[in-house]
């Protein structure tokens, strides 16, 4: 069965309000081929009755399911390389000497998927920051069920496969059955929390990087504008945004500036001073 153009609608309008994702006509296929494991979880025997039920019964535990299961969840450790590359090369020497009083930095990976990105950055700074040195990474997902993944910890041989080193993968991992899972020495400086960006911010400490990837493809211009607004709100003035490769600010907020960092480019505020390790682009 395919969908009809009323519970298309329902779904994009549901996905729309809740997580801001726009699900143009066309993506019929898509949606239906993501919903009938859900359908079958909840009892449902095909997803046009799933549907026809919350349309006539609300059910919000049912509408997380789905938008759960709507929310693109690629991932991998060390996904693009280059904004990995970036940090060791280019930004952290740069806050290593900025943030010489405090020694301390905080990243924030939103849209953290199941916490790829997050371990990513962990492994990053664990290897590249002096002794004595500490970090806070937050990781937040609008999926309740991508946090709940990113807090176990947990991988299969081919999710640790895909961006690790095999020298990364003995000193950051254990054993865990079938599975691996991220050392409590690494995972201890790692938080994850349910977080929508199109909603309001919640109270958040500054941070001094912000990464956030691959996610601002899904938005209209309006809401991408707001989430750029909000996340400048909570980065330090001489701290710096990475967007994925496909993504820009230019045209959309222009209180940000495009800077050069490594072989890819990041940005920051146009109040913040020039820093040595950035230059405009």
């Amino acid at each position: 069965m395919t969908l009809s153009q009323a519970e298309f609608a329902f779904v994009s309008n549901l996905v729309r309000k809740e997580a801001s994702i726009v699900l143009a006509p066309g993506k019929e296929y898509l949606v239906e081929a993501r919903l009938i494991p859900v359908a079958r979880a909840v009892g449902s025997p095909n997803v046009n009755e799933f549907i026809g039920e919350l349309q006539k019964r609300p059910n919000p535990a049912h509408q997380r399911k789905i938008i759960d299961a709507l929310t693109t969840n690629e991932t991998s450790f060390f996904r693009d390389r280059e904004p990995f590359a970036a940090l060791t090369d280019v930004v952290l020497p740069e806050l290593i000497k900025s943030r010489a009083t405090v020694r301390k930095l905080r990243f924030w990976s939103a849209a953290s998927s199941s916490g790829q990105e997050a371990y990513s950055l962990a492994i990053t700074l664990q290897e590249t920051l002096p002794a004595g040195w500490t970090y806070e990474i937050l990781g937040t997902d609008i999926s309740t069920a991508m946090v709940e993944r990113a807090q176990k910890a947990e991988y299969s041989q081919v999710e640790v496969n895909r961006g690790l080193a095999a020298t990364q993968l003995v000193q950051y991992f254990e054993r865990a059955g079938a599975h691996w899972r991220i050392i409590p020495a690494l995972r201890k400086n790692v938080s994850f929390k349910h977080m929508s960006l199109t909603a309001p911010f919640p109270p958040m400490q500054p941070f001094d990087v912000i990464f956030l990837r691959n996610v601002l493809i899904y938005f209209d211009v309006a809401t991408k504008r707001q989430v750029l607004q909000n996340a400048a709100k909570i980065l330090r003035p001489d701290g710096l945004l990475f967007l994925g490769a496909a993504e820009t600010t230019i045209g959309i907020d222009d209180n940000y500036e495009r800077v050069a960092a490594g072989r890819t480019s990041a940005y920051r505020s146009r109040t913040a001073a020039p820093a040595g390790a950035a230059r405009r682009g």
